[in-house]
């Protein structure tokens, strides 16, 4: 039989009876009336098919069902709260790992300010660096972020500008200049020995 999420809400009601033995208090332990936990027991009892509490107008005890029930799902629900815990103090004290994955260029030149104010404000984060111009799929090898050049960021991803425009010089020693001219335009460049990178498709510039 599989379990429908609502059902986790009547199995907790189930605990706070099994705890208190009294529908009024379990009622005021969970926020609702005697009345709601009662009607959520008789639906998971009839969900079940198994009696799990003997009701009189004096007691209420649990059957041996209801004591082997209780027995299950007590360590498994709790496991399920502390582990919602867990998640709050991500949401007070942001922790954790974020891999960035980032062009080469990119890496030292757009990082650098603001990773020591980012460790500073966010201690409990750790911080992996892959730098390389290769060109990765990013969610396919487990990265949490990539930093791309404008016009390299796939169609399918959500791209968020980080830096301003990036001015390119073209830098040569001056005997150079007066043998072969000085470039007046980037197309000029095919012209001209140039020190060449190769990307990370594979073109070389």
């Amino acid at each position: 039989m599989s379990v429908a999420r609502s059902q986790l809400t009547d199995f907790t009601y189930f605990l706070a009876v099994a705890r208190h033995r009294n529908f009024r208090l379990a009622g005021l332990e969970m926020g609702v009336s005697p009345s709601a936990i009662s009607h959520a027991l008789k639906g998971l009892e009839a969900k079940l098919g198994v009696r799990l509490v003997n009701r009189t107008n004096r007691n209420v005890t649990l059957t041996a069902a209801g004591e082997e029930f209780r027995d299950s799902i007590e360590v498994p629900l709790k496991d399920i709260d502390q582990a919602v815990e867990r998640l709050n103090k991500h949401r007070d004290s942001p922790q954790g790992r974020i891999r960035i994955n980032a062009q080469v260029d990119a890496a030292h030149t757009i990082l650098p300010p603001v990773l020591t104010l980012y460790a500073e404000r966010y201690p409990e984060i750790k911080i992996e660096i892959e730098a390389t111009d290769r060109l990765v799929d990013i969610t396919h090898e487990g990265f949490d972020a990539g930093i791309r050049v404008s016009g390299t960021v796939p169609e399918d991803m959500v791209a968020q500008r980080i830096s301003g425009d990036l001015r390119w010089i073209v830098a040569g020693a001056p005997a150079y200049f007066e043998r072969f001219g000085i470039p007046q335009t980037p197309s000029d460049l095919k012209n001209h020995h140039c020190i060449n990178g190769r990307l990370g498709s594979g073109l070389i510039l």
